[in-house]
């Protein structure tokens, strides 16, 4: 008769035995991550934030194309509110608040803001 020598704390990823030591049984546990909740930056229409400004904010922050970016522009421009990305949490934030730093510097009103998906 063959004894089943190991410690019952499992640790993740480690393999536990189970069986009578004929045809033991391997269960490997896996450990499942959750992927992160995405946020959406979206820039809104002032009166006074030239579109030349936004476009060149969604080039330089969003590392959109010049037409893309001039595409989003137009929508903003169109329906008070655009998206200029989706970003997991901290980037959202850190973009939007980026935004608002440099249309603060060059005297531009512009908001952007972050908003969970």
């Amino acid at each position: 008769m063959r004894s089943n020598q190991h410690s019952p704390t499992m640790m993740a990823g480690s393999d536990e035995r189970k069986g009578d030591g004929q045809g033991d049984l391997v269960v490997q546990e896996r450990i499942k991550t959750k992927k992160p909740k995405m946020w959406k930056v979206l820039i809104h229409n002032d009166d006074f934030t030239t579109m030349e400004f936004v476009v060149w904010i969604l080039v330089t922050v969003f590392h959109l194309s010049p037409e893309e970016s001039a595409r989003v522009m137009l929508h903003v421009h169109s329906n008070g509110i655009g998206v200029a990305g989706t970003f997991t949490r901290e980037i959202a934030e850190t973009k939007s608040k980026k935004v608002v730093q440099l249309a603060r510097a060059h005297q531009f009103p512009l908001q952007a803001t972050a908003e969970e998906i």
